[in-house]
């Protein structure tokens, strides 16, 4: 289901979308946003999160831009301030299944099953494609940048990830997980190149299925 916003606002005010959609009677509007597309390694991860109507809505920005420590004190501040998150995780096994693009999108809906409380009634949904979700909705191209909900779901979901492959690399360390996240840097390929792929490599990726048996 889409729902097509009209007379809203994509300026500096990030939370123009959520607050027309509120006017319209709507009353738990979510974002969701992914992270982990491009890793040769590692699960995807994505976050719903519905804010608080009445918090500072500016501070929540893409993931991307934001440094290491901010995002971990922005997720903090998420959990302290009542907002409502549902996480979903797709292991490297099911990327492989069904490939990159489709447990995304599976990740985002099993983000917005897993909020506590009722389901939202609308939700913002980064990128092209909505999720598989009986639920209203609309995908925005860079919508980290156009919806403060987005954005903050796109810090749970970093900060969520890079906790999963912090623990990742102390099982597998010659990949130096806890420092690539399993983005494919040189290093990264090279260890590929010398160690061949370890279990939670994404076997049907460029980079990897060169050197699967």
């Amino acid at each position: 289901m889409q729902r097509t916003l009209v007379g809203c606002s994509h300026g500096k005010d990030n939370f123009s979308l959520e607050r027309a959609l509120y006017s319209q009677g709507l009353v738990r509007v979510a974002g969701s946003d992914e992270a982990g597309r491009g890793p040769l390694a590692g699960p995807v991860v994505a976050a719903a999160v519905i804010l608080p109507t009445d918090c500072t809505h500016s501070i929540f920005l893409d993931s991307k831009i934001l440094r290491h420590a901010r995002r971990v004190e922005l997720e903090k501040l998420l959990c302290g301030m009542g907002a409502r998150i549902g996480i979903g995780i797709v292991s490297e096994r099911h990327i492989d299944r069904i490939n990159i693009l489709q447990a995304s999108l599976l990740a985002m809906k099993l983000a917005v099953e897993n909020m506590s409380g009722p389901p939202p009634d609308f939700i913002l949904v980064d990128g092209k494609f909505t999720i598989p979700v009986a639920i209203a909705q609309e995908a925005l191209i860079k919508g980290e940048s156009k919806s403060a909900s987005i954005a903050a779901a796109s810090i749970v979901a970093k900060v969520t990830r890079d906790r999963l492959m912090d623990s990742i690399h102390t099982q597998y360390p010659v990949y130096n997980f806890i420092k690539n996240k399993g983005y494919p840097t040189r290093q990264h390929r090279l260890a590929i190149e010398i160690h061949g792929p370890c279990p939670v490599h994404r076997m049907t990726f460029r980079g990897v299925r060169e050197y699967v048996e």
